[in-house]
């Protein structure tokens, strides 16, 4: 290795997994503030009749909600409602066979709690709006964390590997200075072992590697490598910069992304198809299980990555402004 010097020290923590679910925060925080851009009006003065006062009007606010209130046993139920798993290898997604839970109970998966959580905003009668508050908000923050967890490829991936949770997979880490990294499976009876933050010198860069399930990778590693490489670690910038790609590179894009079939209010089945076709692609591809994901890896996933941002934040304000629009009774309420 010439003058190149590797020296690694392992600290190994055994810890037990809990659940994953959809993209992290700054994923989920991304998501929803750009989809608070495109609402219209009528949406918009709706949406924030409906946040809890604690988000001050922000939908971005309360997007990882659905995440927090998982350790919480009143929503123990909503885990399954995190993802949906297809059969290995098919790489495809149809409702009547994919969307149910572990126990076999049907629509108990993202694309029914999509279709779930639209029709409750849809059809709720906002005549005594102060009445339905508490139920339309846990709708509202359901849906905007759903819909951006349909766009994350790995939840719509196979059953086999519990959509990435089975895969373990070493991930190359340019810095040292680590936010907190958390490695998270579905609740299951799964332990890994993950080293602390191991350094070495590569060509003179500080670096670790870090032993994490494959959809943590998707989920966080992806998002937190661009924000530290070409984003000065600056969340703001990086949604700036998604921002930019939806009215300049994919403004061609943009009406078919909203655009659903049969003028349905929202279409999970194209999401989730979509994200099984990249799973199969980009996610599941150069990472089989041991393999180290250094940069070509995450090069190359980091636009399909950007990409589900943008796509899940002008689909979430699509189906809101289709629901709130022809809604003045709620925006007026």
């Amino acid at each position: 290795m010439g003058n190149e010097r590797v020296s690694v020290l392992f600290f190994l923590l055994l810890i037990p997994l809990p659940i994953v679910l959809g993209w992290g925060k700054e994923g989920h925080y991304a998501i929803c503030k750009i989809t608070q851009e495109y609402l219209s009006e009528d949406a918009l003065f709706a949406v924030k009749q409906l946040l809890p006062p604690s988000a001050e009007g922000d939908l971005a606010a309360v997007c990882s909600w659905a995440d927090e209130v998982r350790h919480n046993y009143r929503y123990r139920w909503s885990s399954a409602l995190h993802y949906v798993d297809t059969p290995d290898f098919m790489c495809n997604y149809e409702y009547c066979r994919d969307c149910h839970d572990s126990s076999g109970h049907k629509h108990r998966c993202v694309t029914g709690a999509i279709y779930n959580y639209t029709m409750q905003l849809k059809s709720a009668d906002a005549g005594t709006l102060s009445e339905l508050n508490y139920n339309l908000t846990e709708a509202l923050m359901f849906l905007s964390h759903f819909v951006g967890d349909v766009h994350q490829p790995l939840h719509v991936g196979f059953v086999g590997d519990l959509g990435g949770n089975s895969i373990i997979v070493r991930w190359y880490w340019r810095k040292t200075n680590l936010h907190h990294v958390g490695v998270q499976n579905r609740g299951l009876d799964l332990f890994v072992i993950i080293p602390l933050p191991v350094n070495y010198a590569v060509n003179g860069l500080n670096s670790v590697i870090l032993i994490l399930v494959l959809v943590q990778v998707w989920d966080d590693m992806i998002i937190q490598s661009a924000l530290k490489t070409f984003y000065g670690s600056d969340l703001s910038i990086m949604i700036q910069a998604i921002q930019r790609n939806i009215t300049d590179n994919w403004s061609s894009d943009v009406s078919i992304w909203e655009h659903c079939a049969h003028n349905y209010t929202a279409c999970p089945y194209q999401y989730a198809s979509e994200s099984i076709s990249l799973a199969c692609k980009f996610a599941y591809r150069n990472a089989t299980p041991g393999s180290t994901l250094e940069d070509d890896y995450f090069l190359s996933r980091l636009p399909i990555v950007e990409k589900r941002l943008a796509q899940g934040a002008v689909r979430l304000a699509a189906i809101l402004n289709r629901i709130f629009t022809s809604k003045s009774r709620i925006a007026q309420a």
